[in-house]
This record gives C-alpha cells, sequence and structure tokens, in this order.
C-alpha cells in the first residue's frame, strides 16, 4: 500500500523558512523515478492549489507568489520530496499536502500545517 507521509511543518515567524519532507513508502523507485511531483496548499475557505511541481526532467513549476522564495527538490534514491520555503508570510499559511502524478493515478499524502505568525 502507497503511503505519502510529509513532515516538516509547524508555526514559523514572518521572514523565516521550513524545509518540508516527503517520503513515499510502499512505492517502488521504478514508478517514483518518473512520476512528477508536487506541492500543494490549502489555506481556510480556499481551494487546494499548485504550489510547485517537478517532473521526470527536472523542469519545474511555481506558482508566481513563492518564485524566489520556495525550491522543490526530490531524491529519487530514497523517494523523497521537499519543499523548502524562504522569507515566509502569513499568506503562505495553509495545511500543504505531497502530492505524487504516476500515470495511473496521484497519490496524496495526509498534509502537514505550515502557520507564519509573530
Amino acid at each position: 500500500q502507497v503511503q505519502l507521509v510529509e513532515s516538516g511543518g509547524g508555526l514559523v515567524q514572518p521572514g523565516g523558512s521550513l524545509r518540508l519532507s516527503c517520503k513515499a513508502s510502499g512505492m517502488i523507485l521504478s514508478v517514483f523515478w518518473p512520476a512528477t511531483k508536487g506541492w500543494y496548499r490549502q489555506a481556510p475557505g480556499q481551494q487546494r492549489e499548485l504550489v510547485a511541481e517537478l517532473d521526470s526532467s527536472g523542469n519545474t513549476n511555481y506558482i508566481d507568489s513563492v518564485k524566489g522564495r520556495f525550491t522543490i527538490s526530490r531524491d529519487n534514491a530514497n523517494k523523497r520530496v521537499y519543499l523548502q520555503m524562504n522569507s515566509l508570510n502569513n499568506e503562505d499559511t495553509a495545511v500543504y499536502y505531497c502530492n505524487v502524478k504516476t500515470p495511473q493515478r496521484d497519490y496524496w499524502g495526509q498534509g502537514t500545517q505550515v502557520t507564519v505568525s509573530s
């Protein structure tokens, strides 16, 4: 059974940094490696939105509000996806979800809360 488990969320002051991590357990490497990996977020009362995406070729895509502040990366050998978040502000407060897209289906983590507050 495939599970995506996120970690690294928490409370941080404006201007601070967090690094989110996502571990894909139960997924074989030949499926994980070519999959597109992404991080989404959902703030209270808002729809879930794509924050950052990384395809199998290493191409990245970020929403405008996080460009230059967030970086998505992967460790294929260990089946992990990361999101480095710098210069956090109040608008980044949300539950962050890891996503792995395979040809058969999307996989989602349970989410990790990020709260930016002074």
